[in-house]
């Protein structure tokens, strides 16, 4: 009877080292130390679908248990439908809500039983101390971040995802070969040693009647930032909002781009993205290039105004759109890359659907 008892304490303890040593530990971007075991079995994805796919393949999402779903279906409802379509099973996973409209359901989340929650950085500040109870119900929270659009924080979030999803060597292909096209993009810009341009970039969501969001250390502001732009923005705004019409046309901007999305076809909204004729947006994009006081614009007088997916952005999918900035403020420079067809080539390679439409555009084109 004793040797029964001792037998079986022996094989709770070893099966529990067992499971220790499956523990394995991922400092996240924000330098939390977090203990996941890997790969992972049950994932709630707050955001970053693409790219969790990308870089995990496909088979990470047979993984995923719960999903913020606005962020992709409401935000990009033309790319959730070419997913859905592919791939119809993504509509039962379950729902978990949206940070960002104060939906999202820490309940939800635990009736899921996830291993780990996989959070943007503002995903994660935004839900606060609401993270305390799932980590008090021993579920990893984990934060990336693609939307700082630092080299090394999506480098580094690249990392973390192909830990998760156990594909290690997948991440540091897809990392390497972002951080090629950043680098030498910067240090061509940085040997020519040109002017830097003003730019101005607006998301172009509320059409030309009403001036919406711009950009300043982040997401598109700090993308032009990092290929050579002189940023208008940056004085005024801090990381995304309004800025004041009379500050945009006292700049001068050099260089304009206008951000959309699918949903911008209804109204004047700009429309950019998956299935989005190329002659619409253009025709959108000179709406905005007629707004009082821009006919001033060096910008617009040189017609250097671009339209750009708004998807494109926070994602390791965007070195290709940075590159596109690059040869917006520097065309002598970049006069022989493709940087539209460099975005659909990284969907063949690593994604399993390729979209069509129109994902950067000028206005004389």
């Amino acid at each position: 009877m004793k040797l029964s008892v001792v037998g079986a304490l022996v094989g709770s303890l070893l099966a529990a080292e067992i499971a220790y040593a499956d523990m394995t530990t991922i400092e996240d971007v924000l330098g939390r130390q977090v203990e996941v075991d890997i790969p992972a079995k049950r994932v709630v994805l707050g955001f970053y679908a693409e790219d969790y796919m990308a870089i995990g393949s496909e088979k990470a999402f047979d993984h995923v248990v719960g999903i913020s779903r606005d962020t992709w279906e409401i935000w990009r409802p033309a790319s959730w439908s070419l997913y859905t379509n592919y791939r119809p099973s993504l509509k039962d996973i379950s729902d978990v809500g949206d940070v960002e409209s104060q939906t999202f359901s820490i309940e939800k989340v635990l009736s899921l039983k996830p291993d780990v929650v996989l959070l943007a950085d503002w995903q994660y500040k935004g839900l606060g101390m609401d993270m305390d109870l799932l980590e008090e119900e021993g579920i990893a929270v984990v934060v990336v971040d693609y939307n700082a659009q630092t080299l090394e924080r999506h480098l580094k979030s690249t990392a973390i995802i192909g830990q998760l999803t156990g594909q290690e060597a997948r991440a540091k292909t897809i990392a390497n070969e972002y951080e090629t096209v950043i680098t030498s993009t910067q240090k061509i810009i940085e040997d020519a040693g040109l002017p830097k341009p003003r730019t101005y970039i607006e998301f172009g969501n509320k059409g030309p009647s009403e001036y919406s969001f711009t950009y300043g250390k982040n997401m598109w502001g700090a993308m032009s930032t990092g290929m050579g732009g002189d940023n208008v923005a940056a004085p005024y705004v801090e990381w995304w909002g309004p800025m004041n019409p009379e500050q945009v046309i006292a700049s001068q901007p050099e260089v304009v781009f206008i951000t959309g999305t699918e949903s911008g076809v209804k109204g004047n909204s700009m429309p950019m993205g998956q299935g989005i004729d190329r002659a619409l947006s253009v025709e959108r994009l000179k709406g905005f290039a007629n707004r009082d006081g821009w006919s001033s614009f060096p910008a617009v007088k040189q017609n250097r105004v671009y339209g750009i997916y708004h998807g494109a952005s926070r994602s390791i999918l965007d070195s290709s759109m940075a590159q596109y900035m690059a040869k917006a403020q520097y065309p002598s420079l970049f006069a022989d890359i493709d940087p539209e067809q460099a975005y659909l080539d990284f969907y063949k390679k690593y994604l399993p659907v390729t979209p069509t439409g129109t994902f950067a555009t000028r206005i004389t084109e």
